[in-house]
């Protein structure tokens, strides 16, 4: 079988382009802008820095800071209180968010799917597979927050055992280089499942109605045939992320900054950059289908239209 990755690209940029401008209708941007934007709720999860006191922080004071935070936070219940129920307030807020993002993600796709524009029929058809997407998108995240949690009280303990049992007390470089590869290992693999979640066991729920498992059971299947196609399926859309972050900061940069103040309003900055959404969305459906037929979730009138406007 020939898996091909520009072809699928080309034909989903087509697809694009037909849906949102021809014609422009600024209307249909907003509708499907919805609903990208909510298919999109739990996406990029952002960082925070943090800083030192300003002075050398030596290695043993990484290895005690758990416990002197720890130690701090019990001398000042107060904080401690506040701190507990800022991250409660979190926690609600993201399994909002993923409830919400994952019955999106389903309306989203069901408009690509039939270029079309609606919020309230795709919400109501899709709601059992949506709460089924549901379940298992918090199910992995608790995993997942487990996995570093774990990783994290590894780590600290290990390198304050080999840190303190070392004669000269010398930082164990092999250590902390071997579980800074350990965790990017986690990173990619929890990237990879991810997007294989969004970009193809998704669309194999919305075609056949079905649970988030058995979606995974039959893209596993697939996976296993070809596992250095989506492999480099998720390099490829790596790089084009990049690219669009790129093209983002330029367009700001000539602009004079004025595009970033559309960007970082969430819902109007969905809208704005709804093209590379819906190209990616259906760059994803295109790449899935080379499977088979089984895995072809275009209407087959809608894919000679597109090919003959091609």
């Amino acid at each position: 079988m020939n898996i091909a990755f520009i072809e699928p690209l080309s034909r989903a940029w087509n697809r694009m382009k037909i849906a949102l401008f021809k014609p422009f209708d600024l209307n249909k941007w907003f509708v499907v802008g919805f609903t990208a934007f909510l298919a999109g709720l739990t996406r990029g999860p952002g960082g925070s820095g943090s800083g030192g006191r300003g002075g050398h922080l030596s290695f043993r004071e990484f290895l005690d800071l758990p416990n002197r935070a720890w130690a701090w936070l019990m001398n000042h219940p107060g904080w401690f209180i506040a701190i507990v129920f800022i991250v409660m307030f979190l926690i609600i807020i993201g399994i909002t968010f993923t409830w919400l993002s994952s019955r999106g993600k389903f309306m989203f796709l069901d408009n690509v799917v039939h270029e079309r524009a609606e919020i309230a029929k795709p919400w109501k058809r899709f709601k059992r597979e949506g709460n089924s997407l549901f379940l298992w998108r918090l199910c992995f995240g608790l995993i997942c927050f487990i996995l570093f949690i774990m990783f994290f009280v590894f780590f600290f303990t290990m390198a304050s055992h080999l840190y303190e049992g070392s004669y000269f007390q010398r930082v164990p470089v092999g250590f902390i280089v071997g579980m800074i590869l350990l965790f990017l290992l986690m990173i990619i693999v929890i990237g990879y499942i991810s997007l294989f979640l969004d970009s193809f066991v998704i669309p194999i729920m919305h075609k056949n109605n079905i649970k988030t498992t058995q979606a995974w059971s039959r893209f596993l299947s697939i996976l296993g045939q070809y596992p250095f196609h989506f492999i480099f399926y998720g390099l490829l859309m790596f790089g084009l992320m990049i690219l669009f972050v790129i093209s983002v900061i330029i367009a700001g940069l000539l602009t004079c900054l004025i595009g970033f103040l559309f960007l970082i309003i969430p819902y109007i900055g969905t809208v704005v950059t709804l093209p590379v959404w819906y190209t990616f969305r259906a760059f994803s459906l295109e790449f899935l289908a080379q499977f088979g037929p089984e895995y072809e979730l275009f209407p087959s009138p809608e894919a000679s239209s597109i090919s003959a406007q091609s």
